[in-house]
């Protein structure tokens, strides 16, 4: 899909945010928060697009049954349409210090003429609404593609253009961590369930720690998504984890939206853990294992 093309699905609403058209879809982009663990509190250091589809402007239709019922060949057209609008719309509504986490699945850019072109059209997009592409970090799932020489070879694409790299879901399927090595990411996303499994045990959350380790000693940011459970994000602390994502945090919301209320917090006080993760459990130099004066913080919903 030339980027004209991409241009006449989109609308521009009077509050200068930007919607997708696909036949009977309407498509929203919605924000979630990710904070960085900072001496002891959390700050927001990026957002991930994610694509809210309506039928009729006002039927919620989860993304997954939208993405399923799509012929393969609408497939390469939608997401470059999704990633189009969560630009426009980080542009009118998120902070400019922030980070923008897009999703690409790698699988559909086997060629390389077609992402040097998608991927040309972005950085065309970036520049009309002053987006540095620095900002931008384009997620892929490291299982996703039809071998790993196209895998390799859409990474290179996507770092020639400016993008930092960031690989999702590790630890799921068959992770691979001589294939993290290879892609050279700047951020890894621990998967959520196997996060929630590895910390419901000691030697589980002594493997997590030290995957956080291995990964930090290569210069590579680690971000736990799916925490939900205030122990979770004090173990995700404690773990030596540089961000966090997650419903206990923030949900994501459709855009417009301002998020000027998430700013530097305290850590919340953690619920009682797992009594075999909190003996394995070591305090990192320079952050209190007492926090001070405990807040719960985020919690929005989409309604």
């Amino acid at each position: 899909m030339s980027r004209s093309s991409v241009l006449a699905h989109i609308v521009k609403d009077d509050d200068g945010t930007s919607k997708g058209v696909w036949g009977p879809f309407v498509l929203k982009s919605a924000f979630q928060p990710i904070f960085a663990f900072h001496d002891g509190k959390l700050s927001v250091a990026a957002f991930e697009g994610l694509i809210r589809p309506f039928r009729d402007d006002d039927v919620s239709v989860p993304p997954g049954s939208f993405f399923a019922a799509l012929p393969a060949m609408d497939r390469f057209h939608v997401e470059t349409l999704t990633r189009t609008l969560h630009l426009l719309n980080a542009a009118a509504c998120l902070p400019r210090e922030t980070a923008i986490f897009v999703n690409f699945d790698p699988s559909v850019f086997i060629d390389r003429i077609i992402a040097d072109t998608a991927l040309s059209d972005m950085r065309v997009t970036l520049n009309e609404v002053g987006i540095d592409p620095h900002r931008v970090v384009c997620e892929v799932t490291e299982q996703k593609s039809g071998s790993q020489e196209a895998l390799y070879d859409f990474v290179q694409a996507l770092r020639a253009n400016g993008f930092k790299i960031a690989v999702d879901d590790y630890g799921a399927e068959d992770s691979d961590i001589e294939r993290i090595k290879a892609l050279r990411p700047e951020i890894v996303k621990f998967d959520a369930h196997w996060i929630t499994h590895l910390m419901e045990t000691g030697p589980g959350f002594g493997l997590l720690s030290a995957m956080v380790e291995i990964f930090a000693g290569r210069g590579i940011v680690t971000v736990f998504e799916g925490i939900e459970e205030n122990w979770q994000l004090d173990l995700a602390e404690r773990s030596g984890a540089s961000m966090v994502q997650g419903y206990v945090l923030a949900r994501p919301e459709l855009a417009p939206i301002s998020f000027a209320s998430f700013r530097t917090v305290a850590l919340p006080m953690p619920a009682t853990a797992p009594q075999p993760v909190v003996r394995v459990a070591k305090q990192r130099p320079g952050v209190p294992l007492v926090r001070p004066s405990a807040r719960t913080f985020g919690r929005k919903v989409v309604q």
